[in-house]
């Protein structure tokens, strides 16, 4: 340093800052499940066709053997046979005739259902001595 008494000096200061971070717990939370059990009846929609058979004596002669016909729900099916007479003559002994029938009812059928449900309770936070022993 020189000792001219003209030029002063200025100590440089340098301040520093350190950050630290500390975990602290403040609090606890328990959460329990439950599953329940729960027993429904459930509509269902049953149908059922039921099928009427009826036999419709014709007795009538024909020239040939005509095809089944089908008319809405009902099914008429020709039932034929040969007779012999001098000639030989077709006849239309009887037709079957089926009539679907639907029918539908609504039944009530048990099941078994599960449904979860959570419990959330809150607790104090530990001591830090506690804390310490985690």
């Amino acid at each position: 340093m020189s000792d001219d008494p003209k030029i002063e000096y200025l100590p440089v200061v340098e301040e520093t800052a350190l950050l630290a971070i500390q975990k602290v717990v403040t609090g606890r939370v328990r959460v329990a499940t439950q599953t329940e059990v729960l027993d429904h009846i459930l509509p269902a929609e049953l149908s059922s066709v039921e099928v009427n058979v009826m036999r419709v004596p014709v007795d009538r002669k024909i020239e040939a053997v005509p095809d089944g016909v089908t008319e809405g729900e009902l099914t008429i099916i020709p039932v034929v046979e040969e007779r012999l007479v001098v000639t030989r003559e077709l006849y239309l002994r009887e037709e079957i005739h089926v009539r679907r029938v639907k029918q539908s009812e609504t039944v009530e059928v048990p099941a078994t259902t599960r449904r979860q449900t959570a419990r959330i309770e809150r607790l104090p936070a530990l001591n830090k001595d506690d804390q310490d022993d985690l």
